[in-house]
């Protein structure tokens, strides 16, 4: 099978990482859209048409399913996206969710962090909500995208932009609702503590494809194509010190 990953920038390689380990496909085409990375401040329907262009690349390598790797996408193109698509189109909302009933308890205090769109959406509260989790609190951390862009992952800069959004919190749990942030999950580790448990997009992802679609390992180390809107060299670097991957 030919996974399709889309993410408006580099954030979309966590989602990777964990289809590589869990070897779910034979190939992985990935496009990251960093000539117009971050989409977590445009309106909705910028959205849904960058979503609907990067539809129509991906088309041409007739892939078995798209998984839509960006949490904005996945807040506000997701139905536009499978009207235009001939075959799956799966989003990062409802596994994220999914892992949440799994591993947390309705009473936990849950933090959900995200781009402005993301968070503005009310997806994960709406889906949270129906499952019966109350104690929800929403933050938008648009800061942490260009941090994670530029590569910044530790250190004062990380430290001081954690505080001024988080303070004292000390959730139980916390959805990463952007695919950039587990990139910073040792440091949301280090600033929580280690009771509090963090939900990654990539291995919810995972673990939604495996129990909920029924797609199962391929027992092969997939074959891994990147694409970028702009300065792909970017993105390989990047790719290849996260991933430490052939691509």
């Amino acid at each position: 099978m030919r996974a399709a990953v889309f993410d408006s920038g580099v954030g979309g390689l966590t989602v990777v990482k964990s289809l590589i380990e869990h070897k779910l496909f034979e190939e992985i085409i990935y496009f990251g859209d960093t000539a117009r990375v971050p989409y977590g401040i445009k309106d909705k329907n910028t959205i849904i048409r960058y979503s609907l262009e990067a539809l129509e690349f991906f088309k041409n390598f007739d892939p078995d399913i798209l998984i839509t790797a960006c949490n904005s996408v996945s807040a506000h193109a997701l139905e536009e996206l499978r009207s235009n698509a001939s075959f799956p189109v799966v989003g990062v909302i409802e596994p994220g969710v999914i892992a949440a009933k799994r591993r947390l308890k309705p009473t936990d205090q849950i933090l959900i962090i995200g781009t402005n769109a993301t968070i503005s959406s009310g997806r994960y509260e709406k889906l949270l909500r129906f499952h019966g989790f109350d104690n929800l609190v929403s933050k938008p951390t648009p800061l942490f995208v260009p941090l994670v862009e530029e590569e910044i992952l530790d250190g004062q800069i990380v430290e001081a932009t954690m505080k001024h959004y988080f303070g004292s919190m000390k959730p139980d749990g916390v959805i990463l609702g952007c695919t950039h942030f587990p990139l910073l999950q040792n440091a949301l580790k280090n600033y929580f503590g280690p009771q509090t448990i963090l939900i990654h997009s990539g291995e919810a992802i995972c673990d939604y494809l495996e129990k909920e679609l029924g797609i199962g390992s391929t027992n092969q180390e997939p074959d891994l194509k990147l694409f970028a809107s702009e300065n792909p060299e970017k993105l390989k670097r990047i790719a290849n010190n996260w991933l430490r991957y052939p691509c």
